[in-house]
């Protein structure tokens, strides 16, 4: 089955945050490291993507979790394995096994969940990041004109990871938490730039962020206004995650439901923040909100970002199965 034949029956579930499950382990640097990186000269904790390299067997694990919990959809833990994110841990020469890797444990923990459980479809997204630089803004105050990268720079770095992804076998390339619009065309460009010099036709998955309450990504769009700056790039999905919970992203999606051609996502954090940095939402206020979207026909692929655990999932896919999915609008 494609995942285009899934959507048209039901509403299809994405995983949960790989993040809040990594940081439940409380990982040392020396876990973070592992035997192969142990004498590094540079520090390695909180670099979530070289697990798959350290810690493989807790990252497989998460993932089953999420499928126990009812994905559809499996987000490979690769939001940072780009050359230009790895600059950070000066390790961009691992970008292409770092994917490679990530893929490998996702189809595994695939592999294992059909042969122990069920034996139903899953689909592998590789999760494409928007790198922590902006093409868009400066990062210098007193320098307005100043870029810290530039659109070719991120086409080289999105065409790495996204033939590595590609490559490793995945059915879908997700570019997500998209804050700047124009790194966003970078990634759209690289990734239909391979498709057509390979002739293939994976399926393309585009998640922004509204980073605040002013219903805005940081380059400064409305959800109506980031549609139609990526509505070009033959996708399957456009929709929003991570910044917000699920009810300051409401009014939101609501909107993207209504200008949309395309299939709709959405998977919110569980909440904002709070003093501890931690999310307060809870699995069944969560799904209670997104159980609206369903019924108001917004949505077609629902999920959980930051703050979200293998609960709020099973939440969110139970309270979803009774609704049908928002149907596609006939473009004459």
């Amino acid at each position: 089955m494609k995942i285009a034949d899934l959507l048209q029956e039901r509403i299809v579930i994405i995983d949960g945050a790989m993040g809040t499950m990594i940081q439940k382990y409380k990982f040392s640097e020396e876990d973070y490291r592992g035997s192969r990186f142990s004498n590094y000269a540079h520090p390695l904790k909180g670099n979530n993507d070289l697990l798959v390299l350290t810690q493989p067997q807790i990252i497989t694990a998460i993932h089953k979790e999420f499928l126990m919990a009812g994905s559809d959809i499996l987000e490979t833990n690769t939001f940072n394995a780009n050359v230009i994110s790895m600059a950070d841990y000066h390790m961009e020469s691992l970008v292409s096994e770092l994917n490679l890797e990530a893929v490998k444990l996702a189809k595994k923990a695939v592999v294992e969940y059909q042969s122990e459980v069920e034996n139903r479809p899953i689909f592998i997204a590789g999760a494409i990041g928007p790198t922590n630089k902006t093409a868009s803004l400066s990062p210098d105050v007193n320098n307005p004109g100043y870029r810290a990268v530039s659109f070719d720079d991120l086409v080289a770095c999105y065409t790495e990871q996204a033939i590595a992804l590609i490559e490793a076998g995945v059915d879908i390339l997700l570019i997500e938490t998209v804050f700047d619009t124009l790194n966003c065309k970078a990634a759209l460009f690289a990734v239909n730039t391979i498709k057509e010099e390979r002739g293939i036709d994976i399926p393309v998955m585009v998640s922004g962020t509204i980073t605040d309450n002013s219903g805005r990504t940081l380059s400064g769009q409305t959800p109506e206004a980031f549609w139609n700056s990526v509505s070009h790039g033959e996708l399957l999905s456009v929709g929003f995650n991570c910044a917000l919970g699920a009810d300051q992203m409401r009014q939101y999606i609501a909107e993207l439901s209504h200008v949309s051609t395309i299939n709709v996502s959405c998977y919110p954090n569980a909440g904002l923040p709070n003093e501890f940095g931690e999310y307060d939402d809870t699995p069944e206020g969560m799904s209670a909100i997104i159980s609206e979207w369903c019924k108001n026909g917004w949505i077609n692929i629902v999920g959980g970002c930051c703050g979200t655990t293998p609960e709020h999932i099973r939440a969110i896919a139970d309270s979803c199965k009774k609704y049908s999915p928002r149907p596609l609008p006939i473009v004459a």
